[in-house]
């Protein structure tokens, strides 16, 4: 389909907009008015929110009318609908030229008065594509646990008219930097497919300094096409390759040791058109939470396997993270929430999906086993398990709680930061320092495991205690569980992003670790979202 340029369709938009048009005065102006209002009337009364809104103006129009006012709204919705694509949208169900055929054939005032309606509807769909998403989070994708902040339709549509319709609808997109930032993005792939891609994929193996042969060649000019080398010529991988490698590495999570094995390698040999639909999904993401994340917030992206303290955009605080095993069961969830305290030396109260899943199997088994857990009953008494038959007991019967007291084999190790949520999930210190080390930290029941959860905690106490490292050690000395109040209270939000930018601008991609990603990929296209170079 040919997109129309933003100069042809407002040409085409004043034949067309005759065809709207209420005549000032004539003979028949009562059945004009009438046969439109009827239009108007019937076309809106299948939407609550439309028929509402009409019947407030009495029927009267928003769109329809041959005054300045009138065309200023046609022509900004007709061209933000011409610049959907741009924001990652479908084209077919943001298309001027079909809206443009609706107006054209609208000859009497009752057709008119449907049109108008379906400027309407046609409007509707835009702010809320462009403010809230495409899909429906928790439709597209369970483990998504939150709501886009959508605004009231009817109320868009009442202010609408009050407002520089251009400027209104340009900020109903996210004002995010990450949002602009994954738009540049977006055109710099498009125009890598138009121009062919980034050429022929290096293969598999592994490449590493010193060598030469057609397999460099291949790895050198794919770094060049990606933007990522200068032009050289040098057949062999000499050291301003593999500084290259690290910085492709360094941008795909990978350990930047400059070497190209075979993990580097899968990467490199991902097409642009497969990074463009990262970047799509991305932008979707950040239409779902497109409130601002907080001037200082945590920010866990669980494809990245880290845990961050965020200040005014800059990242303060960094350390490696375990999340959410593979498992659907275990995987940690998306949502946001706000941090209130943590606590040192902390006892671990077991998830009561954990103790029918991993635990009563084995008590069943031997009622001694899991020693280093007590078992308590409703009211906290702790349990003999010398005079308990756990065989009598199922997952759904089962009466008991199960904690394990502060300590150094503690499953939550050294502190917790609490968020409280109905997930049971939160941050927290771990006695399984190994997993750390590696790539792939896709290990926990739900919650995150931070590699230097006191180098956390020092950061957030930095801001309520003049000597955080000391105020940390004496509570953690002492050996008591110790709760810790956060002054201010700081926004947390675990997200799932593949595709994200940094403060400079340069695109990064990581594994899409639990398939989410291609899941959410898959819906949009079902919506009509294209992964391609776009047309001019």
């Amino acid at each position: 389909m040919t997109t129309f340029s933003r100069r042809s369709l407002l040409a085409v938009l004043s034949a067309a907009a005759a065809a709207s048009t209420l005549p000032a005065a004539s003979a028949s102006a009562l059945s004009v008015v009438t046969g439109f209002r009827q239009g108007v009337a019937e076309g809106a009364s299948r939407d609550e929110v439309l028929a509402a809104f009409y019947r407030e103006r009495d029927f009267a129009g928003l769109w329809a009318g041959s005054g300045e006012a009138e065309r200023a709204r046609r022509n900004a919705l007709l061209a933000a609908m011409t610049d959907a694509p741009a924001h990652g949208l479908p084209r077919r169900r943001h298309d001027p030229e079909a809206l443009l055929r609706v107006l054209r054939a609208a000859r009497t005032p009752y057709e008119q008065g449907l049109a108008e309606v379906d400027l309407s509807r046609a409007f509707l769909r835009l702010v809320r594509d462009l403010g809230s998403g495409v899909l429906v989070p928790s439709q597209a994708e369970p483990h998504v646990k939150r709501q886009p902040l959508a605004a009231d339709p009817l109320t868009l549509l009442t202010v609408f008219p009050l407002e520089e319709p251009v400027g209104f609808l340009r900020s109903l997109a996210p004002a995010s930097a990450e949002y602009a930032r994954l738009m540049r993005a977006k055109l710099d792939l498009e125009a890598a497919i138009r121009a062919g891609g980034w050429g022929e994929a290096p293969g598999s193996g592994r490449l590493e300094p010193g060598q030469t042969g057609e397999p460099v060649v291949r790895l050198r000019d794919r770094l060049i096409a990606m933007g990522r080398l200068e032009p050289t010529v040098s057949a062999r991988y000499d050291a301003t390759l593999a500084d290259a490698v690290a910085r492709f590495q360094e941008a795909h999570g990978l350990n930047p040791d400059g070497v190209a094995g075979e993990g580097t390698l899968r990467e490199m040999g991902v097409t642009p058109q497969e990074r463009l639909r990262a970047v799509l999904v991305a932008m979707e993401r950040e239409r779902w939470n497109a409130a601002p994340r907080g001037s200082r917030h945590i920010w866990v992206n669980l494809p990245d396997l880290h845990a961050e303290i965020v200040d005014d955009d800059a990242v303060t605080f960094r350390t490696r993270a375990v999340i959410g095993a593979l498992d659907p069961a275990m995987q940690t969830p998306e949502f946001s929430d706000m941090m209130e305290y943590m606590v040192i030396n902390p006892s671990w109260y077991v998830p009561r999906s954990i103790i029918v899943r991993d635990y009563l199997p084995q008590l069943r088994r031997n009622r001694n086993a899991v020693s280093h857990l007590r078992i308590t009953d409703a009211s906290g008494r702790l349990i003999d398990r010398s005079r308990v038959n756990f065989s009598n007991y199922s997952a759904s019967s089962f009466p008991y709680a199960m904690h394990q007291p502060p300590g150094p084999s503690n499953a939550l190790g050294t502190v917790k930061f609490m968020f409280p949520n109905v997930w049971n999930i939160y941050l927290h210190d771990t006695p399984a320092k190994d997993l750390f080390a590696r790539e792939q930290r896709a290990y926990s029941n739900g919650c995150i495991r931070l590699q230097d959860p006191a180098g956390f905690a020092h950061a957030l106490l930095a801001r309520q205690t003049d000597n955080p490292e000391e105020f940390f050690a004496t509570r953690l000395r002492s050996g008591a569980e110790t709760r810790v109040n956060l002054e201010e209270p700081v926004p947390v939000h675990l997200e799932y992003r593949t595709a994200f930018t940094d403060v400079r601008g340069g695109l990064q991609f990581r594994r899409d670790v639990y398939g989410r990603d291609g899941r959410l990929w898959q819906a949009l296209e079902e919506r009509g979202v294209e992964a391609g170079a776009a047309e001019g």
